[in-house]
C-alpha cells in the first residue's frame, strides 16, 4: 500500500529551485531585449503627433496667407489659428519667424516625448523639414 503512494507523490511534484531560477533568468534576458525596442517603437509612433501637427500649422499658416497675403500676425494658442499643442499633447507648437513671405515653426518636446532621440521638429513654409536637439545619428531624414 505504500508504493502507490509514492507514485502519486512523484506525479504531483512541483518545480526545482534550478529550475524556477532558470525560468526567471530566461523572462529576465527576454525583458532586457524587448524593452528597449518597445520605447523606440513607442516614442516613434509619439513622433507622428508632431508631424500631423506642423503640417497642420502650416496648412493654416497658407490659408491664413491667402487671404492676408502675409504671415504676420498669425498666432496659436487660444484665440489663434490653431492649438499651441499637438492632438495627443507630445509637443509644444509654436511660430518660430514670421515674416511677409515666409515662416518658420518648431515642434518642442513635452511630456512623455522630452527625452525623445529625435528632438525637436521645424518646419517651414518651402516644406523644409528639420530636427533640432536631436542626438547624434538622428537626423531630419531619419526622424520625419
Amino acid at each position: 500500500m505504500n508504493r502507490p503512494h509514492r507514485i502519486r507523490h512523484r506525479l504531483v511534484r512541483g518545480f526545482t529551485l534550478v529550475e524556477l531560477t532558470i525560468a526567471v533568468a530566461v523572462v529576465g534576458i527576454l525583458a532586457a531585449v524587448a524593452l528597449p525596442s518597445y520605447r523606440e517603437h513607442v516614442a516613434a509612433s509619439r513622433r507622428a503627433d508632431a508631424r500631423s501637427a506642423l503640417l497642420g500649422v502650416a496648412q493654416v499658416m497658407e490659408r491664413y496667407y491667402t487671404e492676408r497675403g502675409t504671415y504676420v500676425g498669425a498666432t496659436l494658442g487660444t484665440g489663434g489659428l490653431h492649438p499651441a499643442t499637438s492632438p495627443q499633447g507630445y509637443y509644444t507648437l509654436s511660430i518660430a519667424s514670421q515674416s511677409a513671405g515666409a515662416f518658420s515653426l518648431s515642434a518642442t518636446r513635452a511630456g512623455a516625448q522630452v527625452g525623445d532621440k529625435c528632438g525637436n521638429y521645424t518646419y517651414d513654409q518651402a516644406g523644409t523639414k528639420g530636427v533640432a536637439s536631436a542626438s547624434t545619428g538622428y537626423t531630419a531624414a531619419k526622424c520625419w
